[in-house]
C-alpha cells in the first residue's frame, strides 16, 4: 500500500464546499470520482480540512492510501485529465503512513480578497468582496493586532460549528494594497467555521465606521459582550496553503 499527499487548487464558485453535502456536488466528491475513473478503484480522499460552499483554495493538502503504485505524474495528470477545469492537482508525493493531512497540519494560511470599488467588476466577483464605501486601513490593522496570539474564537464562529475546543492560535495578520484590491493574509493554528470570515466582516465594520476598534477585544473576552460579528461572503475567501 502506498500513501499518496495531493496539492489541489480548486474555483468553488460551483460547489457546495469540500466535503461531501446532500444538497449538491462538493469538490471531495469530484476528485474521488476522478480517482476512480483514473484506476477503477473507490478510494476515500482525507483532507487538511473543509472549505465552506463558494470558498476557494490554492493550497488544499489531501491524501488517499491505495494499492495502485503509479508514477507520480501519472497521479498528477491522469486524475486532472478527469477533473473539470476548475479543479485540478498541482502537486503529488510520496508520504509516509505517519502522515495525515489533517492531523499532521502545523497550521494554515488564508487569503481574503476585498474590492474596494463603488462599481462591480465583472472579472473580480468570483473572487472578492466588493465593498462600495472608504474603508480606514489603520484602524482595521490596529484593530486586528487584538487578533494575534492564542484567544477563544467561540464569538467568531458558526452556530453549526461542532469543533471539540474553540481556542485558536493567530500567528499573523497581513494587509497589502494593490490598486483597488485589499488583500487580508491570516495564517493560524487553524480555524473554526466561517471564522475567517467572520473576523473580516468585523474588521470591515470597523473600517467602515460601524464598530469601535475594541470590539474585537471585547468578543474575544466575552463572546456575548456585542452584537454577533458580520460574515464576510464565502466568495472573497482562499485557502493558500497548509504547512506541516
Amino acid at each position: 500500500m502506498v500513501r499518496i499527499k495531493l496539492i489541489v487548487a480548486y474555483d468553488g464558485t460551483n460547489y457546495v464546499g469540500w466535503q461531501y453535502q446532500p444538497n449538491g456536488m462538493s469538490v471531495q466528491q469530484r476528485l474521488e470520482q476522478a480517482l476512480h475513473q483514473l484506476t477503477g478503484i473507490i478510494h476515500t480522499v482525507y483532507s487538511s480540512g473543509r472549505t465552506d460552499s463558494g470558498v476557494h483554495a490554492q493550497g488544499m493538502v489531501c491524501h488517499l492510501t491505495t494499492e495502485r503504485d503509479l508514477p507520480l505524474t501519472a497521479w498528477r495528470e491522469g486524475v486532472n485529465r478527469f477533473l473539470p477545469d476548475d479543479i485540478a492537482v498541482r502537486h503529488v508525493e510520496k508520504v509516509n503512513d505517519q502522515f495525515h493531512a489533517r492531523f499532521s497540519a502545523r497550521g494554515k494560511h488564508y487569503r481574503y480578497t476585498i474590492l474596494r470599488d463603488p462599481v462591480r467588476s465583472p472579472l473580480e466577483r468570483k473572487i472578492s468582496w466588493q465593498v462600495k464605501k472608504p474603508l480606514d486601513l489603520k484602524k482595521m490593522e490596529q484593530a486586528a493586532q487584538s487578533f494575534l496570539g492564542q484567544h477563544d474564537f467561540s464569538a467568531f464562529r458558526t452556530s453549526g460549528c461542532s469543533a471539540d475546543t474553540t481556542i485558536r492560535e493567530i500567528f499573523s495578520i497581513d494587509f497589502r494594497e494593490d490598486d483597488l484590491l485589499l488583500y487580508i493574509d491570516i495564517r493560524g493554528s487553524g480555524f473554526l467555521r466561517n471564522m475567517i470570515r467572520m473576523m473580516v466582516g468585523t474588521l470591515v465594520q470597523i473600517g467602515r465606521g460601524k464598530r469601535p476598534v475594541s470590539v474585537i477585544q471585547e468578543l474575544l473576552n466575552d463572546a456575548g459582550s456585542a452584537p454577533s460579528p458580520l460574515t464576510a461572503p464565502a466568495q472573497g475567501l482562499c485557502l493558500m496553503k497548509v504547512w506541516y
